[in-house]
């Protein structure tokens, strides 16, 4: 009875898919509420998630010569201010310290929202001769920033993430560190969490306060909409010049470093939720999985039965996966049901039967195939099952996001698809802000990004019919 009330407890995606995502959250044990609106309890299990995408990420950066360091939390107001577009960027989500104990401050002092600032102060200590360049920085923390709408995971008020903050000699430089990040976010959501991304530039409106281009790789989810999964930063020398960061050349002249910045949040665990999910509660991608492989025993009061499914565990354990057994005394539909529910990518079934024919069950979250597996080839056989579960995901989420990809010629086409489905729309842009505000007033979409790959839909703009200089991904976005 256990596993049917369990999975009745998640509401259809079909029926509210706002609610189907919040049940997720909540009854796969990924957050708590915390009594402040916003911020959330990362639970073990969601923690789990993110530490995994930590550390291979943070592999990555540190493989590309990047170092971590640990920023204060706390920005003086005057520091903030050095960069006019940055500090208008954030004004609204800032929140401020005014009191030290009883005592009132001096200055305010504003909890990060992000760490240009705080880095900018630091590089202006540190950077006196090109031999200090390149300056490739990176932290892991959590930021501030006071949202009025909050969701776990898509939009907190407190959330976790790492920023990196590079700076170069050339622009050249920073231009293709920019770039290159990009490109590691995007092999890191396509090869690692199996979500497909579209790879581009924002436009100015939709760039980072203070920054000269802004990339972002854009998933779409289950419902058609869209998420920024992560954004690098091309600042150009304006920070620097606000903050006084001067570098001697190669020339024995004076000259401005060039700076980038780059993050991804705890939002991509919303991602991973929204592209995968199903009916059943989480579908994780093997290589973020907290636990790869869970072993159920069948019959487990019968004599060997847990003592193989032990010695299966402590095999696999050593052979590098992560894996749990279960015999606690709930029933194996309980057990079915719970692990289906946190997205266990695969359940080995362990009985009496199967070890009487050196063998056992192999059933994957992602569509329920099951496979017999001789005990002698299980070590050899999973990685190509977790590889089978991987290429499974990112092919649904490949065929969802054809599915739902549009295009517009005119402005009433494209109007029309926004108001019927979900989903991306490719249309032409002349690059006039004012038809981007329209388009939001009036089709309710927002440019996504202008994507590196360009096709050319029509010569004309969607919105004015004036020449169209990009092709623009238009969507609804979380």
């Amino acid at each position: 009875m256990a596993q049917k009330k369990m999975v009745e407890a998640i509401t259809s995606m079909n029926e509210d898919f706002t609610k189907w995502y919040t049940d997720i959250v909540k009854k796969a044990e990924l957050v708590d509420y915390s009594s402040v609106k916003g911020c959330m309890v990362l639970r073990p299990y969601g923690y789990a998630i993110w530490e995994n995408i930590q550390r291979i990420l943070d592999n990555q950066f540190k493989e590309t010569g990047h170092e971590n360091v640990a920023m204060p939390m706390f920005i003086p107001e005057s520091l903030l201010q050095k960069e006019k577009d940055h500090v208008e960027g954030f004004a609204p989500e800032v929140a401020w310290v005014t009191y030290g104990g009883s005592e009132k401050l001096q200055e305010r002092l504003c909890v990060r929202p992000t760490s240009e600032t705080l880095f900018c102060e630091h590089y202006a200590h540190v950077i006196n001769s090109y031999r200090d360049l390149p300056k490739l920085y990176n932290q892991w923390c959590s930021v501030v920033r006071w949202e009025k709408n909050t969701r776990p995971f898509l939009r907190n008020t407190e959330f976790w993430w790492q920023e990196g903050h590079t700076m170069h000699e050339t622009a050249q430089e920073a231009v293709e560190e920019t770039e290159r990040m990009l490109n590691i976010y995007a092999d890191f959501c396509e090869k690692q969490l199996a979500i497909p991304v579209i790879k581009g530039k924002k436009t100015d409106k939709e760039k980072f306060a203070g920054a000269e281009a802004t990339y972002s790789i854009e998933a779409m989810m289950h419902d058609g909409k869209a998420l920024q999964s992560a954004t690098s930063h091309y600042f150009g020398d304006g920070f620097a010049r606000a903050f006084d960061i001067t570098f001697t050349g190669r020339d024995n002249k004076l000259a401005y470093p060039h700076q980038t910045s780059w993050g991804i949040s705890t939002r991509i665990i919303g991602a991973i939720i929204m592209t995968h999910g199903d009916d059943n509660g989480l579908v994780l991608p093997p290589a973020i999985a907290p636990v790869q492989v869970v072993i159920i025993p069948i019959a487990q009061h019968k004599e060997g039965v847990l003592e193989k499914a032990a010695e299966l565990r402590d095999q696999l354990k050593k052979a590098g996966f992560r894996v749990k057994l279960d015999d606690s005394d709930n029933t194996p539909g309980w057990k079915f049901a719970e692990y289906e529910m946190k997205g266990v990518p695969l359940r080995l079934e362990i009985g009496p039967k199967d070890i009487e024919n050196g063998q056992c069950v192999l059933v994957r979250r992602d569509n329920r195939e099951k496979a017999f597996v001789s005990l002698d080839q299980l070590e050899s056989e999973l990685p190509k099952q977790l590889q089978a579960v991987h290429n499974g995901l990112y092919q649904r989420a490949l065929n969802n996001r054809t599915e739902k990809t549009y295009t517009a010629q005119t402005f009433e086409e494209l109007k029309q698809i926004a108001d019927e489905k979900n989903g991306f729309i490719e249309a032409m842009w002349c690059g006039d802000v004012a038809c981007e505000e329209k388009l939001k007033e009036e089709a309710g979409v927002t440019s996504r990004n202008m994507p590196f790959e360009q096709r050319e839909i029509s010569d004309k703009c969607v919105c004015c019919g004036k020449p169209a200089k990009k092709m623009v991904i238009w969507g609804k976005a979380y």
